[in-house]
C-alpha cells in the first residue's frame, strides 16, 4: 500500500504512542500527511525526533476548547482533512465504590466527548461528495467486562454507538465511518509475554499495534467505502470463544 494515500491529510487522536503511534507512523508510510494529537508531550517529542514530517499538537483532549481551537489551526494550515482516526483513550479500572464523578466525566470526556467533537468539527470543514473517513478505536470492552471497567466500558461502548450514528448522519457527504475494537494488543517487548498469553487466542498469538494499523489503511484506501458504521473486533478470535473455568 506504499504511496496509494499520497496527498491525503489525515489527523490521529493520542498518535504519541502505542496503537496510535503505529496508525500515524502507518499513514505517514502510505503517503499521507499526519497530523498527531497527544497529551503526552514527551513521546510527543520522541515521535517528531524520529518522523520530524508529521506535525504534532499537545493538549488534552478532555479541553473540549482546546479541540476547538486545534480544528481552527487546521483550517488555517490544511484548509480541511481526508481522514479522522479517533484513536485517543485512556483506562482507569477503579472500584466502583471509589469511582468519583469526577473521574468518571474525565474518561468520559477523554475517550467519548472528544471523539464526538473532533467528528463534528472535522464533517463541518468536509467538502461534500468528496473522499473522507472517520477510523474511530472502540475496544471489546464495549462487549465485555472485568470488575472496575465501568466508565471505560461505557465509553467504548459509546463509541460503537457514535460510530453508526455518524455514518448515518453523514450519508451522502462521501465520508464513511467505522470503528475498530482491538482485543489484547500488547505494546512492550514480546518477551514480557508467556506462551499461554498466546495460546489462549484461537490465532494463537497476542495482538500487535500493526495488526490495528494495516487494517486503518484498509478502510483508507478510496475503494473500501461499502465497509460503513461497522464496528469490526481485531482480537485474535477471543470474543467468539466460550471460556469456562473448570
Amino acid at each position: 500500500m506504499e504511496h496509494r494515500l499520497k496527498d491525503k491529510r489525515a489527523i490521529v487522536t493520542g498518535g504519541a504512542k502505542g496503537i496510535g503511534k503505529a496508525i500515524a507512523i502507518a499513514l505517514e508510510e502510505s503517503g499521507a500527511k499526519v497530523w498527531v494529537i497527544d497529551k503526552d508531550k514527551k513521546a510527543l517529542d520522541d515521535l517528531r525526533q524520529h518522523y520530524p514530517w508529521i506535525q504534532t499538537s499537545h493538549f488534552d483532549l478532555a479541553d473540549a476548547g482546546e479541540i476547538l481551537k486545534f480544528f481552527r489551526q487546521i483550517e488555517v494550515e490544511w484548509r480541511n482533512a481526508d481522514i479522522l482516526i479517533n484513536n485517543a483513550g485512556l483506562s482507569r479500572f477503579k472500584p466502583l465504590k471509589e469511582l468519583s464523578v469526577e473521574e468518571w466525566d474525565y474518561i468520559i470526556n477523554s475517550n467519548l466527548r472528544a471523539a464526538f467533537i473532533c467528528a463534528r468539527e472535522f464533517a463541518k470543514m468536509h467538502p461534500d461528495g468528496k473522499y473522507g473517513r472517520i477510523i474511530q478505536i472502540a475496544s471489546t470492552r464495549h462487549l465485555m467486562s472485568e470488575p472496575g471497567g465501568e466508565a471505560y466500558g461505557a465509553s467504548k461502548g459509546g463509541i460503537v454507538s457514535l460510530t453508526h450514528a455518524l455514518a448515518n448522519s453523514l450519508s451522502g457527504t462521501g465520508i464513511t465511518v467505522n470503528s475498530i475494537s482491538p482485543g489484547w494488543i500488547h505494546n512492550g517487548s514480546p518477551e514480557e509475554l508467556r506462551p499461554n498469553d498466546h495460546s489462549q487466542h484461537p490465532s494463537g498469538r497476542v495482538g500487535k499495534p500493526s495488526d490495528i494499523a494495516s487494517l486503518i489503511l484498509w478502510l483508507c484506501m478510496p475503494e473500501n467505502d461499502f465497509v460503513n458504521a461497522e464496528n469490526i473486533y481485531v482480537d485474535g478470535g477471543m470474543t467468539r470463544k466460550m471460556i469456562y473455568e473448570h
